[in-house]
């Protein structure tokens, strides 16, 4: 498995995200000839990096330079906007779900619901930019799962559009809620909202750094310089050397219902995956009166189950969940790209206790791409997937 890892000693930010990300090898040309799906208005920003140095370490900055001063925008405009573009899905989902960690914590903040958000600094088009190019780059980079350290906490003041504002800001408080943090650094903000939400939503675990074949390190440039250390995110690439097999322990969640529309549940189903369920399901069940149900079952870890269980409570009818734990045994999995007949596709492998390739399936949204491109069944290109040979590129 690509693993990723987020060095944040000295906090993180939006930018120095997506340099920490560009600095591991994703081209600059190909960030931007993606951002330009989300159909920002032409010309609106430009996008530049250069080779700097925090305290004599070298790092990528990241800049973008914004010609569309329309500043303030929407919760739903912004989200309309990902959602409608034609930017892969999972990119869509990954941004998505970041912003709305950061409208569901400035709604909190503010006292507002989460469509009444009206973001200011967040909803610049350069914040915008840094969250779904993160997104990007992260596909880009074949990364299957983001872990980070603890988060320093900053202290001091920030001038926002609120006003001066305590470090962490406020939003930036409420989204680090559950989340690892320390006070061992010094004055100044060290973790911005952007940054905040980019952890809270695509980070899998916090702590220590996973046993890793590392493969590629990128450094991150932040705009400030700090006394106390190198102001700089370390993002460290590579494959997980876990055994074959690994265990590990999750949260079972479970509720019965048997008056939500199909549609509300398919929504429901759609958000838990994108605020971070591992698997989710339902069962057909029979209730009390005579009543035919649906048992909904997702699994989360335990960082998560707080946020999914308030999630699958109001976005169904549910009126009451249990929750267990479980232990479960996983089989190490690849995701590779592969020559094929239809051009370059990934296949995910699967390995068994002894290391050897089970398996090896086409990933379906490849498949979903190519049947749409060459106007073909999808069962179709999975099948001559499944039966042609490959070779590595």
């Amino acid at each position: 498995m690509k693993i990723l890892y987020l060095d944040c000693y000295a906090g993180i930010s939006g930018d120095m995200t997506v340099g920490a990300l560009l600095d591991l090898g994703v081209p600059l040309d190909y960030l931007r000839a993606e951002l330009h799906k989300l159909g920002l208005p032409s010309g609106s920003f430009e996008l530049s990096t250069s080779r700097t140095e925090r305290r004599h370490i070298s790092a990528l900055k990241f800049d973008v330079a914004v010609h569309d001063h329309h500043t303030h925008r929407h919760f739903a405009a912004i989200d309309a906007m990902i959602a409608g573009c034609s930017l892969t899905e999972p990119v869509r989902n990954r941004a998505g779900a970041i912003f709305r960690r950061l409208a569901e914590a400035e709604a909190k903040v503010h006292g507002v619901a989460v469509e009444e958000v009206h973001f200011h600094e967040v909803g610049a088009v350069d914040s915008i930019i840094d969250i779904v190019g993160t997104a990007i780059c992260l596909e880009f980079l074949g990364v299957e799962a983001v872990y980070a350290s603890a988060l320093p906490l900053g202290s001091g003041f920030v001038e926002t559009a609120h006003g001066r504002l305590p470090v962490p800001a406020p939003a930036t408080a409420e989204l680090l809620r559950g989340l690892p943090v320390h006070g061992e650094c010094g004055a100044g903000e060290r973790v911005t909202p952007t940054g905040a939400a980019i952890v809270a939503a695509v980070a899998v675990g916090f702590g220590a750094q996973p046993p890793m074949l590392l493969d590629k390190l990128g450094c991150g440039a932040g705009g400030k310089d700090f006394p106390d250390c190198p102001n700089i995110l370390r993002a460290f690439l590579g494959k997980s050397t876990e055994q074959e097999t690994s265990t590990d322990d999750v949260i079972v969640v479970e509720a019965n219902i048997d008056d939500s529309t199909p549609e509300l549940l398919g929504y429901a189903m759609e958000r838990l995956f994108e605020e971070g369920a591992l698997d989710l399901f339902f069962t057909p069940i029979q209730m009390k009166k005579n009543r035919p149900g649906v048992m909904v079952s997702f699994l989360c870890t335990s960082q998560h189950l707080e946020r999914l269980a308030g999630l699958l409570l109001t976005e169904t009818s549910a009126i009451g969940l249990r929750y267990y734990r479980a232990s479960r045994i996983i089989l190490r999995r690849e995701i590779v790209e592969l020559q094929t007949g239809f051009g370059p596709v990934r296949f995910k492998q699967i390995f068994d206790t002894n290391g050897a390739v089970m398996r090896t399936t086409p990933e379906y949204e490849d498949c979903r791409r190519i049947a749409r491109e060459r106007e073909l069944p999808c069962q179709e290109v999975m099948m001559r997937l499944q039966v042609s040979g490959v070779s590595e590129p």
